[in-house]
């Protein structure tokens, strides 16, 4: 039977902020494929509401059950996840030279967006059972090094140097609310700087090319930088209140690269200008705040880290995003949490976002 008090502390607010953020990002999708309606663009339109709909279903699934089930769960769901990676390498789908999905008859996923919740779930299943007054140092962090260091090389392998990074950002953060002792810190960033150079020239000649043209644009105007320049005039254009729904011309004149994923951002800012892009990044705000509190009033250590890596999740995503689109970071193929057009990533954010909302309905009860 139903406990009373879950319904009656159902979280309406992060369930309405979801809801905005889906109306808005189903809008831009619109545009965004508008002027490929013939060619398949009114097909990825409507296979993202699907795709929404499937999200929020298993973002209510994921509220029916108590979270404590996670704890137990955390290193079963990351070795599955761990495998699943390794099964990637060996028959997963290659397209646009990466191998990086999985296909389920007509379906195809990518099992590093899953690694993400998994990694979120194990760091705090280990740092809950060790107790909230350590100061952890570098030597007492190896497990969660070694944790986070498999799914990493196997996404590296794939190649997806961006979610690679991505997850190594997100355990950091996770292992900073932690406490590490403040020496240990300046050892590892110290350490992360001697070890650049190695960093780089282990990265792909594309993926240098990326890194370069981040820092000179021009050096290579119609070849890797052609992107990010395309993206900084869309976003320039739309200036303070954007040149409205449907006519944005970088958009409409196919001069925007990838506009239904990795650039939506870009549709946004044309269209709607400085005013549009901040409400968007004030809900992603929002989402973030509202997520903080929920892991302040959390009864259990488990729920209030696990909470904090589902936040993480989203800056990060954010940040690096907008960054990329801005010119302010390289381009690294990170999308934008529920606004780029993918399965994968919109449904795993929904369940993040289910897991986050099953920590706040059941902030009331004790372990």
């Amino acid at each position: 039977m139903l406990d009373r008090r879950l319904i009656q502390n159902f979280d309406w607010v992060l369930l309405l902020l979801l809801l905005f953020e889906a109306g808005i990002s189903i809008l831009n999708l619109y545009s965004a494929t508008y002027p490929i309606r013939d060619l398949g663009g009114f097909e990825i339109f409507t296979k993202q509401i699907y795709w929404f709909l499937i999200g929020f279903t298993v973002f209510f699934l994921m509220t029916t059950f108590n979270y404590y089930v996670l704890e137990r769960l955390a290193y079963p769901a990351y070795f599955f996840t761990v495998a699943l990676l390794i099964l990637v390498l060996i028959v997963g789908k290659v397209m646009s030279g990466s191998q990086r999905w999985l296909s389920l008859g007509p379906i195809s996923f990518q099992p590093s967006e899953l690694a993400k919740i998994a990694i979120v779930l194990v760091l705090a299943k280990f740092f809950s059972e060790r107790g909230d007054n350590k100061e952890y140092r570098l030597r007492d962090l190896w497990q969660p090094f070694m944790l986070t260091a498999i799914p990493c090389f196997l996404i590296l392998k794939e190649p997806d140097l961006g979610t690679a990074l991505f997850l190594g950002m997100i355990s950091i953060s996770v292992v900073l609310i932690a406490k590490v002792y403040w020496k240990s810190l300046v050892i590892f960033v110290g350490s992360f700087f001697l070890a650049t150079p190695l960093i780089w020239f282990g990265l792909k000649k594309y993926q240098q090319r990326r890194v370069l043209s981040f820092l000179s644009p021009d050096m290579d105007p119609l070849g890797a930088g052609y992107h990010v320049n395309q993206s900084k005039i869309a976003i320039g254009s739309g200036q303070f209140w954007g040149k409205g729904f449907l006519k944005g011309t970088q958009t409409r004149l196919h001069f925007l690269p990838e506009q239904h994923t990795d650039f939506v951002f870009s549709v946004l800012a044309e269209e709607w200008g400085l005013v549009g892009s901040t409400v968007l990044l004030l809900i992603y705000l929002f989402i973030i705040l509202w997520g903080l509190n929920i892991a302040k009033s959390s009864k259990d250590r488990f729920g209030s880290i696990v909470a904090v890596g589902i936040v993480t999740i989203v800056f990060w995503q954010v940040v690096i995003n907008v960054g990329m689109v801005t010119g302010l970071l390289p381009v690294v193929g990170i999308p934008l949490l529920l606004f780029s057009y993918g399965g994968s990533s919109l449904i795993s954010t929904m369940a993040a976002m289910g897991i986050l909302m099953n920590i706040s309905m059941r902030r009331f009860m004790f372990q």
